[in-house]
Protein backbone atom coordinates (compact mmCIF):
# COMPACT_ATOMS: atom_id res chain seq x y z
CA UNK A 1 0.00 0.00 0.00
CA UNK A 2 2.59 2.52 1.26
CA UNK A 3 4.47 1.62 -2.66
CA UNK A 4 1.31 2.38 -4.40
CA UNK A 5 0.62 6.03 -2.56
CA UNK A 6 4.26 6.85 -3.32
CA UNK A 7 3.75 5.97 -7.51
CA UNK A 8 0.05 7.73 -6.85
CA UNK A 9 2.34 11.18 -5.55
CA UNK A 10 4.91 11.02 -8.06
CA UNK A 11 1.98 10.58 -11.04
CA UNK A 12 1.21 14.42 -12.47
CA UNK A 13 -1.83 13.51 -12.90
CA UNK A 14 -3.22 14.19 -9.63
CA UNK A 15 -7.00 14.52 -9.48
CA UNK A 16 -8.87 17.01 -6.99
CA UNK A 17 -10.71 15.40 -4.16
CA UNK A 18 -12.73 15.91 -1.69
CA UNK A 19 -11.50 14.09 1.74
CA UNK A 20 -12.43 14.10 5.30
CA UNK A 21 -8.46 14.53 5.75
CA UNK A 22 -7.29 17.63 3.25
CA UNK A 23 -5.00 15.89 0.60
CA UNK A 24 -3.24 19.67 0.40
CA UNK A 25 -2.30 18.75 3.94
CA UNK A 26 0.17 16.00 3.05
CA UNK A 27 1.48 15.95 6.70
CA UNK A 28 -1.64 14.11 7.89
CA UNK A 29 -1.47 11.48 5.26
CA UNK A 30 2.06 10.44 6.24
CA UNK A 31 1.04 10.90 9.74
CA UNK A 32 -1.49 7.47 8.97
CA UNK A 33 1.30 6.43 7.15
CA UNK A 34 3.55 6.35 10.02
CA UNK A 35 1.11 5.25 12.67
CA UNK A 36 0.04 1.80 10.23
CA UNK A 37 3.67 0.57 10.43
CA UNK A 38 3.99 1.72 14.32
CA UNK A 39 0.63 -0.95 14.98
CA UNK A 40 1.58 -3.24 13.15
CA UNK A 41 5.60 -3.14 14.30
CA UNK A 42 3.91 -2.89 18.18
CA UNK A 43 1.73 -5.99 17.33
CA UNK A 44 4.41 -7.93 16.19
CA UNK A 45 6.52 -7.10 19.15
CA UNK A 46 3.70 -8.16 21.05
CA UNK A 47 3.18 -11.56 19.79
CA UNK A 48 6.66 -12.53 19.67
CA UNK A 49 7.28 -11.62 23.22
CA UNK A 50 3.95 -11.79 25.12
CA UNK A 51 2.15 -14.51 26.14
CA UNK A 52 -0.53 -13.57 27.45
CA UNK A 53 -3.87 -11.71 25.40
CA UNK A 54 -2.31 -12.09 21.94
CA UNK A 55 -5.56 -12.26 20.59
CA UNK A 56 -6.38 -8.76 22.02
CA UNK A 57 -3.09 -7.46 20.28
CA UNK A 58 -4.24 -8.54 17.15
CA UNK A 59 -7.79 -7.16 17.82
CA UNK A 60 -6.87 -3.59 18.35
CA UNK A 61 -3.96 -3.56 15.60
CA UNK A 62 -6.69 -4.65 12.97
CA UNK A 63 -9.17 -1.56 14.19
CA UNK A 64 -6.40 0.96 14.29
CA UNK A 65 -4.57 -0.43 11.25
CA UNK A 66 -7.82 -0.61 9.27
CA UNK A 67 -9.57 2.80 9.99
CA UNK A 68 -5.89 4.80 9.39
CA UNK A 69 -6.44 3.29 5.76
CA UNK A 70 -9.62 4.06 5.20
CA UNK A 71 -8.44 7.54 5.93
CA UNK A 72 -5.67 7.06 3.69
CA UNK A 73 -7.58 5.83 1.08
CA UNK A 74 -10.98 7.14 1.06
CA UNK A 75 -9.93 9.98 -1.12
CA UNK A 76 -8.85 8.08 -4.01
CA UNK A 77 -10.91 4.71 -3.55
CA UNK A 78 -13.96 4.29 -4.17
CA UNK A 79 -15.51 1.59 -1.45
CA UNK A 80 -12.49 1.98 0.59
CA UNK A 81 -14.86 0.94 3.52
CA UNK A 82 -14.38 -2.26 3.09
CA UNK A 83 -10.82 -1.78 4.70
CA UNK A 84 -13.32 -1.64 7.35
CA UNK A 85 -13.90 -5.27 7.72
CA UNK A 86 -10.24 -6.24 8.33
CA UNK A 87 -11.33 -6.16 11.80
CA UNK A 88 -14.10 -8.77 11.26
CA UNK A 89 -11.90 -10.99 9.40
CA UNK A 90 -9.88 -11.64 12.70
CA UNK A 91 -12.90 -13.49 13.94
CA UNK A 92 -11.94 -16.07 10.75
CA UNK A 93 -8.42 -16.54 11.73
CA UNK A 94 -9.36 -17.91 15.04
CA UNK A 95 -12.98 -19.52 14.49
CA UNK A 96 -14.06 -17.76 17.49
CA UNK A 97 -17.83 -16.87 16.86
CA UNK A 98 -18.56 -14.74 20.25
CA UNK A 99 -15.32 -13.21 19.01
CA UNK A 100 -17.34 -12.60 15.73
CA UNK A 101 -20.32 -11.33 16.91
CA UNK A 102 -18.05 -8.57 19.32
CA UNK A 103 -16.62 -7.69 16.46
CA UNK A 104 -19.30 -6.99 14.23
CA UNK A 105 -21.71 -4.97 16.01
CA UNK A 106 -18.47 -3.25 16.92
CA UNK A 107 -17.79 -2.48 13.53
CA UNK A 108 -21.69 -1.54 12.60
CA UNK A 109 -21.52 1.14 15.38
CA UNK A 110 -18.27 2.65 14.98
CA UNK A 111 -18.64 3.00 10.73
CA UNK A 112 -21.93 4.51 11.83
CA UNK A 113 -20.38 7.28 14.04
CA UNK A 114 -17.41 7.54 11.01
CA UNK A 115 -20.40 8.21 8.94
CA UNK A 116 -22.32 10.96 10.44
CA UNK A 117 -19.26 12.66 12.18
CA UNK A 118 -16.94 12.65 9.07
CA UNK A 119 -18.72 11.45 5.66
CA UNK A 120 -22.37 12.78 6.29
CA UNK A 121 -21.31 16.11 7.23
CA UNK A 122 -17.67 16.58 5.66
CA UNK A 123 -18.10 14.36 2.34
CA UNK A 124 -21.40 14.75 1.75
CA UNK A 125 -22.26 11.19 1.08
CA UNK A 126 -25.83 9.56 0.58
CA UNK A 127 -27.67 8.12 2.99
CA UNK A 128 -27.90 4.71 0.56
CA UNK A 129 -24.31 4.35 0.63
CA UNK A 130 -23.87 4.32 4.47
CA UNK A 131 -26.85 1.83 3.95
CA UNK A 132 -25.21 -0.22 1.56
CA UNK A 133 -21.78 -0.16 3.52
CA UNK A 134 -23.62 -1.55 6.51
CA UNK A 135 -25.53 -3.97 4.58
CA UNK A 136 -22.19 -5.64 3.40
CA UNK A 137 -20.79 -5.48 7.40
CA UNK A 138 -23.95 -7.54 7.83
CA UNK A 139 -23.63 -10.03 5.44
CA UNK A 140 -20.29 -10.50 5.80
CA UNK A 141 -20.89 -11.56 9.57
CA UNK A 142 -23.60 -14.10 8.85
CA UNK A 143 -21.05 -15.45 6.28
CA UNK A 144 -18.61 -15.50 8.33
CA UNK A 145 -20.64 -17.41 10.90
CA UNK A 146 -21.65 -19.55 8.57
CA UNK A 147 -18.32 -20.33 8.03
CA UNK A 148 -16.99 -21.04 11.48
CA UNK A 149 -20.27 -23.09 12.15
CA UNK A 150 -19.16 -24.87 9.06
CA UNK A 151 -15.31 -25.25 9.93
CA UNK A 152 -16.53 -26.59 13.62
CA UNK A 153 -18.38 -29.13 12.09
CA UNK A 154 -15.61 -30.43 9.72
CA UNK A 155 -13.37 -30.63 13.01
CA UNK A 156 -15.95 -32.18 15.16
CA UNK A 157 -16.44 -34.95 12.21
CA UNK A 158 -12.51 -35.32 11.63
CA UNK A 159 -12.69 -35.63 15.65
CA UNK A 160 -15.03 -38.45 15.25
CA UNK A 161 -13.41 -40.46 12.40
CA UNK A 162 -9.70 -40.18 14.15
CA UNK A 163 -11.89 -41.21 17.38
CA UNK A 164 -13.28 -44.29 15.38
CA UNK A 165 -9.97 -45.08 14.02
CA UNK A 166 -8.65 -45.22 17.29
CA UNK A 167 -10.87 -47.54 18.36
CA UNK A 168 -10.78 -49.58 15.53
CA UNK A 169 -6.87 -50.22 15.91
CA UNK A 170 -7.40 -50.84 19.30
CA UNK A 171 -9.82 -53.58 18.77
CA UNK A 172 -7.43 -55.04 15.73
CA UNK A 173 -4.50 -54.72 18.11
CA UNK A 174 -6.67 -56.89 20.96
CA UNK A 175 -7.78 -59.09 18.84
CA UNK A 176 -4.17 -59.74 17.13
CA UNK A 177 -3.03 -60.04 20.59
CA UNK A 178 -5.70 -62.52 21.10
CA UNK A 179 -4.50 -64.18 17.88
CA UNK A 180 -0.83 -64.67 19.35
CA UNK A 181 -1.84 -65.44 23.02
CA UNK A 182 -1.73 -68.78 24.88
CA UNK A 183 -5.38 -68.11 26.85
CA UNK A 184 -4.17 -70.29 29.62
CA UNK A 185 -1.14 -69.32 30.57
CA UNK A 186 -0.67 -65.67 29.10
CA UNK A 187 2.41 -66.40 26.89
CA UNK A 188 2.64 -66.72 22.99
CA UNK A 189 0.90 -69.85 21.59
CA UNK A 190 2.26 -72.10 18.79
CA UNK A 191 1.92 -70.75 15.87
CA UNK A 192 2.94 -67.54 16.68
CA UNK A 193 6.18 -69.03 18.00
CA UNK A 194 7.09 -70.17 14.99
CA UNK A 195 6.02 -66.77 12.57
CA UNK A 196 8.78 -65.41 14.97
CA UNK A 197 11.51 -68.10 15.35
CA UNK A 198 11.30 -68.04 11.26
CA UNK A 199 11.90 -64.43 11.82
CA UNK A 200 14.94 -64.63 14.04
CA UNK A 201 16.27 -67.20 11.95
CA UNK A 202 16.32 -65.03 8.80
CA UNK A 203 18.17 -62.71 10.89
CA UNK A 204 20.95 -64.68 11.97
CA UNK A 205 21.49 -66.13 8.49
CA UNK A 206 21.67 -62.45 7.18
CA UNK A 207 23.59 -60.46 10.13
CA UNK A 208 24.60 -63.18 12.45
CA UNK A 209 22.31 -62.79 14.94
CA UNK A 210 22.62 -64.90 18.31
CA UNK A 211 19.95 -67.14 19.33
CA UNK A 212 19.69 -70.03 21.65
CA UNK A 213 16.59 -72.29 21.63
CA UNK A 214 15.40 -73.92 24.91
CA UNK A 215 12.87 -76.35 25.45
CA UNK A 216 11.47 -77.41 28.76
CA UNK A 217 9.02 -79.94 30.14
CA UNK A 218 7.46 -80.08 33.54
CA UNK A 219 8.06 -83.21 35.11
CA UNK A 220 5.63 -86.02 35.86
CA UNK A 221 2.67 -83.82 34.79
CA UNK A 222 0.55 -86.16 33.77
CA UNK A 223 0.86 -87.22 37.75
CA UNK A 224 -0.01 -84.21 39.23
CA UNK A 225 -3.43 -84.33 36.98
CA UNK A 226 -4.37 -87.87 37.91
CA UNK A 227 -3.93 -87.14 41.08
CA UNK A 228 -5.16 -83.72 41.97
CA UNK A 229 -7.42 -82.83 39.00
CA UNK A 230 -7.17 -80.87 35.62
CA UNK A 231 -7.93 -77.80 37.18
CA UNK A 232 -5.04 -78.08 39.65
CA UNK A 233 -3.02 -78.85 36.40
CA UNK A 234 -3.84 -75.73 34.61
CA UNK A 235 -3.08 -74.02 38.06
CA UNK A 236 0.06 -75.35 37.85
CA UNK A 237 0.54 -74.04 34.20
CA UNK A 238 -0.41 -70.81 34.75
CA UNK A 239 2.19 -70.21 37.83
CA UNK A 240 5.13 -71.71 35.80
CA UNK A 241 4.18 -69.63 32.64
CA UNK A 242 4.35 -66.30 35.44
CA UNK A 243 7.45 -67.46 36.66
CA UNK A 244 8.68 -67.42 33.00
CA UNK A 245 7.56 -64.36 31.72
CA UNK A 246 8.95 -62.66 35.17
CA UNK A 247 12.52 -63.96 34.67
CA UNK A 248 13.12 -63.35 30.54
CA UNK A 249 14.91 -60.57 29.71
CA UNK A 250 12.92 -57.77 27.14
CA UNK A 251 14.99 -59.22 24.03
CA UNK A 252 13.72 -63.02 25.14
CA UNK A 253 10.45 -64.59 23.90
CA UNK A 254 8.90 -67.17 25.37
CA UNK A 255 5.62 -69.16 24.70
CA UNK A 256 3.64 -72.16 25.38
CA UNK A 257 4.73 -74.78 22.91
CA UNK A 258 2.18 -77.57 23.60
CA UNK A 259 0.52 -79.09 26.40
CA UNK A 260 2.73 -78.82 29.47
CA UNK A 261 5.98 -77.81 27.27
CA UNK A 262 7.19 -74.79 26.99
CA UNK A 263 9.92 -72.90 24.53
CA UNK A 264 12.02 -69.66 25.56
CA UNK A 265 13.96 -68.27 22.69
CA UNK A 266 17.11 -66.22 23.76
CA UNK A 267 18.72 -63.47 21.39
CA UNK A 268 20.89 -60.99 23.10
CA UNK A 269 23.12 -63.72 25.25
CA UNK A 270 26.07 -66.55 24.33
CA UNK A 271 25.41 -70.01 25.21
CA UNK A 272 26.64 -69.46 28.67
CA UNK A 273 24.87 -66.79 29.67
CA UNK A 274 21.74 -68.28 28.31
CA UNK A 275 22.57 -71.75 30.42
CA UNK A 276 22.95 -69.56 33.33
CA UNK A 277 19.17 -67.94 32.43
CA UNK A 278 17.98 -71.21 32.08
CA UNK A 279 19.37 -72.87 35.36
CA UNK A 280 18.47 -69.95 37.18
CA UNK A 281 14.43 -70.31 35.50
CA UNK A 282 14.77 -73.84 37.01
CA UNK A 283 15.92 -73.04 40.02
CA UNK A 284 13.22 -70.72 40.56
CA UNK A 285 10.51 -72.50 39.23
CA UNK A 286 11.34 -75.47 42.00
CA UNK A 287 11.19 -72.80 44.76
CA UNK A 288 7.92 -72.28 43.87
CA UNK A 289 5.01 -73.24 46.31
CA UNK A 290 1.96 -75.38 45.02
CA UNK A 291 -0.31 -75.77 48.45
CA UNK A 292 -2.93 -77.21 46.20
CA UNK A 293 -0.61 -79.73 44.56
CA UNK A 294 0.11 -81.67 48.10
CA UNK A 295 2.84 -78.90 48.83
CA UNK A 296 5.54 -81.21 46.55
CA UNK A 297 7.85 -79.00 44.46
CA UNK A 298 7.28 -78.72 40.40
CA UNK A 299 10.37 -79.27 38.38
CA UNK A 300 11.42 -79.10 35.00
CA UNK A 301 13.82 -80.45 32.62
CA UNK A 302 15.42 -78.18 30.12
CA UNK A 303 17.17 -78.91 26.99
CA UNK A 304 18.88 -75.97 25.14
CA UNK A 305 20.76 -75.27 21.84
CA UNK A 306 23.16 -72.85 20.47
CA UNK A 307 21.88 -72.11 17.41
CA UNK A 308 24.96 -72.73 14.65
CA UNK A 309 24.64 -70.88 11.09
CA UNK A 310 23.32 -73.08 8.29
CA UNK A 311 21.79 -75.66 10.86
CA UNK A 312 17.80 -74.29 9.64
CA UNK A 313 15.11 -74.41 12.05
CA UNK A 314 14.78 -78.45 11.52
CA UNK A 315 18.18 -79.44 12.72
CA UNK A 316 17.76 -76.55 15.48
CA UNK A 317 14.38 -78.52 16.73
CA UNK A 318 16.27 -81.96 16.46
CA UNK A 319 19.47 -81.15 18.41
CA UNK A 320 17.32 -79.12 21.47
CA UNK A 321 14.96 -82.27 21.31
CA UNK A 322 17.49 -84.34 21.90
CA UNK A 323 19.11 -82.24 24.63
CA UNK A 324 15.67 -82.60 26.59
CA UNK A 325 15.52 -86.16 26.38
CA UNK A 326 18.62 -86.68 27.80
CA UNK A 327 17.80 -84.67 30.51
CA UNK A 328 14.28 -86.36 31.48
CA UNK A 329 16.24 -89.47 30.98
CA UNK A 330 18.94 -88.12 33.30
CA UNK A 331 16.79 -88.08 36.49
CA UNK A 332 14.98 -85.02 35.22
CA UNK A 333 15.01 -81.62 36.91
CA UNK A 334 18.05 -80.56 34.90
CA UNK A 335 19.59 -78.15 32.21
CA UNK A 336 21.10 -79.77 29.24
CA UNK A 337 22.92 -78.48 26.37
CA UNK A 338 23.10 -79.65 23.12
CA UNK A 339 26.80 -80.15 23.11
CA UNK A 340 26.09 -82.43 26.33
CA UNK A 341 23.47 -84.54 25.24
CA UNK A 342 24.40 -88.17 24.41
CA UNK A 343 22.20 -88.26 21.22
CA UNK A 344 23.86 -85.10 20.15
CA UNK A 345 27.17 -86.54 20.12
CA UNK A 346 25.44 -89.09 17.71
CA UNK A 347 23.96 -86.15 15.59
CA UNK A 348 27.07 -84.35 15.51
CA UNK A 349 29.35 -87.67 14.21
Amino acid sequence: MLAAQFIFVLSTHMPEVKSAILPGKGHLFVACNIMIVIAMILAEMWLRTAVLYQKQAVVGCGFIVSYLMYFVLEPFVDGAQMTLMMPIMISLIYFDRKLLHYLGLFSVVFYAGVYFGLERTMLDKPMLEFFMVECVFIVFVVMSRMAIIRAREVRDHLEQLTKSEQELMVERAISDKLLKIDALTGLYNHKTFHEYLDSLLEQCESNGLHLQLALFDIDNFKRVNDTYGHWVGDLVLKEVAGQVRAMIGLNDFAARYGGEEFAVIFTDKNVHEAYAAAEELRLAIGRMEHSYAGGKPITVSIGLCDYQLGDGKELLFRKTDNALYAAKHGGKNAVVTASHSHKEETVYA
